[in-house]
């Protein structure tokens, strides 16, 4: 808990993961949620315990009048990742499954990377008609916490063929900015710093 203290205040949702479900199964107690409950505790936030797949609704307010949101779907993730594409293909599957997404988060594989695609969407406006828009969509991969190689002697995450993991997570940037009375999104991640 003490680790993340200090970005407390920056956490809406921390969401569960395949590993938690078992734990839950075979043990019967829900570490996220401890987790969770500890941090809210310490810190006086309101941080939610997310499902194994969710949405999270971003708003930004610039004024009394306007209110700009973003749409990030988060799915834990399932199957394997491939050493060679390293997860690209299960953010095409993430593009061809959800629709009306800005944002999609996965981690599960234990990658870490951000990668921006572009749509062509058409738009209706009851005064202007038809017209033809891009939207830009950020897909990411996070990372893990956990390191399972150590030095590759021995060990499940070894013995099954697993490559070293980055370590970390990723934190979303979000900016908005009006444009010919428009609002236009930059949406982009990092590697979250250790």
């Amino acid at each position: 808990v003490q680790w993340f203290e200090p970005y407390a205040d920056i956490i809406k949702v921390i969401g569960y993961g395949n590993h938690e479900t078992g734990v839950i199964k075979f043990q019967e107690t829900d570490l996220l949620r401890r987790f969770v409950d500890l941090l809210n505790y310490k810190c006086q936030t309101e941080i939610h315990t997310g499902g194994y797949g969710g949405w999270i609704i971003v708003k930004q307010a610039f004024n009394t009048n306007v209110m700009v949101s973003t749409k990030v779907k988060y799915f834990h993730g399932s199957g394997g990742g491939g050493i060679v594409t390293k997860g690209a293909l299960n953010l095409t599957r993430a593009l061809e499954m959800y629709e009306d997404m800005d944002v999609f988060s996965m981690g599960h594989i234990h990658e870490n990377s951000g990668r921006n695609d572009q749509r062509e969407e058409l738009h209706f406006n009851a005064k202007q008609g038809y017209s033809v828009k891009q939207r830009a969509i950020h897909l990411m991969l996070t990372g893990t916490y956990k390191e399972e190689y150590n030095d590759g002697y021995i060990g499940w995450h070894v013995e099954r063929g697993a490559p070293p993991k980055p370590l970390g997570g990723r934190i979303l940037k979000i900016e908005t900015k009006e444009v010919n009375n428009s609002y236009v999104k930059n949406i982009d991640s990092f590697k979250f710093p250790l």
